[in-house]
């Protein structure tokens, strides 16, 4: 039988979390101060449990190793996207990501690129988004001098941005920002700066300046430039497409019938509600749903007025 999966996943405190996971979708959350939700994750710091169907209660990191024909029999050993929802309620660290090869030799793991789509956005809320030394020298300089008024970046954002963040760029997420985020499979983050803020036990968090040195690219980020295409029910555009991932936003007004381009897909429902319909069978969809589509569904259809985040890993290994 072909179902969708749909997960229950973890959500994690933050010293800059705060609860818009709980009022703007809903979300049973933890603390006060819950930051992340790891929607779709077989990341072992946060894995998802399917909730329905044959493989109900399953973990996803082990249904990746032992059904892989649900997955197109990947050539990855590990599932490689994290999908994660992020409340910062305060401004996240300024840090930067290493690529595979320097994560697999420095920390055991995958590097991290990501990118953002920004869900919402408080009035005059910003991020850092690349930097402005010109060498590792000056780069290094600054750092030391903590000259972060003229070494950061920073740049206003509103609801329906969409930021790309590869590898090596220096970033931060701002106050007062919702963001659906699409990521390598890594939990690896070296911190730059910190706003000399101090955790519950009165510490200040600890920095990783060589590291940061290390795996900082010099130059302007490399942002994407999203396409947009209109179809009957539907407009689709494609956020971006790298070694790693292709990102979609998906925008359903009435029925849309669809077919697999891709091994499988992850989908977040991030405004909306509406149906999915698989194998003559009717899913509910609504805001806050994230799920996987199979390799073993071919075709599909959305009904009602959904906006999705879809996103697939693209096999490069």
């Amino acid at each position: 039988m072909s179902e969708p999966l749909f997960l229950k996943s973890l959500m994690h405190d933050k010293i800059w979390g705060g609860t818009k996971l709980r009022e703007v979708f809903g979300y049973d959350i933890p603390t006060e101060t819950t930051g992340e939700y790891w929607a779709i994750s077989a990341h072992p710091n946060g894995i998802s449990v399917v909730a329905n169907g044959q493989f109900e209660g399953r973990q996803l990191d082990e249904l990746y190793r032992n059904e892989p024909t649900l997955f197109g029999h990947p050539k990855e050993k590990v599932f490689p996207l994290l999908t994660k929802i992020l409340d910062a309620n305060d401004w996240l660290s300024v840090q930067v990501h290493p690529d595979d090869a320097y994560g697999l030799e420095h920390e055991g793991e995958l590097g991290k690129t990501e990118c953002w789509y920004v869900i919402a956005a408080d009035e005059g809320a910003e991020i850092i988004y690349g930097h402005n030394a010109k060498s590792k020298a000056e780069l290094r300089q600054m750092i030391e001098e903590k000259d972060w008024e003229h070494l950061l970046t920073r740049i206003p954002v509103k609801a329906g941005d969409f930021f790309y963040v590869p590898s090596g760029t220096m970033h931060a997420i701002g106050k007062g920002i919702l963001i659906l985020e699409t990521q390598q499979s890594s939990d690896t983050t070296y911190r730059v700066y910190d706003f000399d803020r101090k955790d519950a036990q009165g510490n200040l968090r600890e920095l990783h300046i060589e590291k940061s040195i290390d795996v900082l690219n010099i130059g302007e980020p490399e942002n994407s430039v999203p396409a947009t295409l209109e179809l009957h029910h539907l407009r689709t555009t494609c956020l971006v497409s790298n070694q790693f991932f292709t990102v979609y936003k998906w925008e359903v007004e009435g029925l849309v019938q669809m077919r697999r381009v891709a091994p499988y897909l992850l989908l977040s429902v991030i405004d909306g509600q509406g149906s999915l319909l698989v194998d003559n069978k009717l899913y509910n969809l609504q805001k806050g749903s994230h799920l996987i589509l199979p390799h073993t569904i071919s075709e599909w259809e959305f009904d009602g007025n959904l906006e999705m985040i879809v996103s697939h890993p693209n096999n490069v290994r």
